[in-house]
């Protein structure tokens, strides 16, 4: 057999592509239409570990500095006896032998009080965090993910949720709770509602009382749109530039329930994975 001599620079390997999903269009009523296809991001693998390094970053980074007085359990009046007097070197009150300014006594100093030059944040690496908002968007794809998340949804909905861009007009919550009614997706809303419950601890007395579980997400192409969808119990309503990691899994549990409307899908595809996640 003859050797077949190569002639010329061989040509580069194709690039593997990861396929675009395709999902059905719903209309207001609550019937699929059209395939759309997705974006790329949507068949970017499934890293958990990733998103949850991007949430808790995200969280990191809006931590408040905070920590205690310089003077804090030192404004007393104290004396020390000295040594070989037959009790312990602790700072004492004037004219007293009550403890006192030593951490180990009541009103003292804290002993490693938090500080306000504490640095809270967490980096991650650009590519880590766009790989995790890819991974994010993913998940949203997923049924299993949908449903471990405690969502509650019917059997025969398909993920992700991509409606007629007229969802964005919706301007009032009479028309949303239809619209969720017929996708029957309004069960969901209920949960949230039923979960709302007093928070245990400080919290309540620092502004934040109440613990509210999350419910589904819409992304708008543009800010100020389906105002209508704002009130209701763990519903969130996010411009799609400012679509996050964290909102698409709260905590960091990927599968969060989402609802795009078909021009921020556009907008996603034009998006990419990059912007802040």
């Amino acid at each position: 057999m003859s050797a077949t001599r190569k002639t010329g620079a061989e040509p580069a390997p194709t690039e593997h592509h990861a396929p675009h999903h395709r999902v059905h269009l719903l209309s207001l009523q609550g019937s699929p239409g059209d395939l759309v296809s997705l974006p790329l991001a949507f068949s970017a693998p499934l890293r958990p570990d990733l998103i949850r390094r991007a949430v808790v970053s995200a969280q990191a980074a809006r931590r408040q500095p905070h920590g205690t007085s310089l003077t804090a359990g030192l404004r007393h009046s104290v004396e020390w006896s000295g040594k070989g007097k037959g009790v312990s070197r602790t700072p004492r009150l004037m004219n007293s032998m009550t403890g006192a300014q030593a951490p180990n006594t009541v009103g003292g100093r804290p002993a490693h009080p938090p500080r306000v030059d504490t640095i809270w944040t967490k980096k991650i690496n650009t590519k880590e965090r766009r790989l995790a908002f890819a991974s994010a968007l993913a998940a949203t794809r997923e049924g299993r993910l949908v449903r471990a998340r405690g969502h509650r949804v019917p059997d025969d909905l398909h993920f992700p949720v991509v409606l007629d861009a007229k969802v964005e007009e919706i301007l009032t919550s009479a028309q949303a709770r239809d619209l969720l009614t017929r996708l029957k997706l309004w069960a969901d809303v209920e949960r949230a509602g039923d979960g709302v419950h007093l928070r245990a601890g400080r919290g309540r007395r620092r502004g934040r009382p109440r613990r509210e579980p999350r419910s589904l997400l819409l992304v708008t192409s543009a800010p100020g749109k389906a105002r209508g969808f704002r009130n209701f119990p763990g519903v969130d309503v996010v411009w799609v530039h400012r679509l996050g990691a964290e909102d698409l899994a709260p905590g960091g549990d990927a599968g969060r329930l989402t609802l795009y409307s078909q021009a921020a899908l556009a907008a996603l595809g034009e998006r990419g994975t990059g912007g802040a996640a």
